[in-house]
């Protein structure tokens, strides 16, 4: 299996713990000596295994039934980090999001994770008609 196998497999594992509200698989993820953050949807930057692995409990604790998926991943190597930046989709919503996963120990393991709503795309605009061409 190659690196890019392996953090995509470990993207969908974010995400299939993020579904399943399976605190133990959420927090087997998380880097456990290397520095961790986490910045959720309107939530300030939390750093340090204990706020952020705080923060995943009371998310996973709230009740939601809603299917978290990731879609369009696309994985970026730098050494022994990595980038797999996606979009998340929770029921109708889409948020753009960024896993920043690092090899600790030679395994990978998430080290900061990210997500905020995308706009959504405006349906009805208008193109601008094009200004008169001169003839001179």
């Amino acid at each position: 299996m190659t690196d890019r196998d392996t953090l995509l497999a470990l993207n969908q594992a974010f995400y299939r713990a993020f579904t399943n509200r399976d605190t133990a698989a959420m927090e087997a993820l998380w880097a456990e000596t290397l520095p961790i953050s986490c910045i959720h949807p309107g939530w300030t930057a939390l750093f340090g295994r204990d706020a952020v692995l705080t923060s995943w409990r009371d998310v996973l604790r709230a009740p939601s039934g809603i299917t978290v998926e990731a879609r369009n991943e696309r994985v970026t190597l730098h050494g022994d980090t990595a980038l797999v930046v996606c979009e998340e989709t929770l029921g109708d919503a889409v948020l753009a999001a960024t896993n920043l996963f690092a090899r600790e120990k030679g395994s990978w393991r998430l080290a900061h994770h990210q997500a905020g709503p995308i706009a959504p795309a405006r349906a009805n605009v208008e193109t601008p008609a094009k200004p008169p061409r001169r003839l001179h």
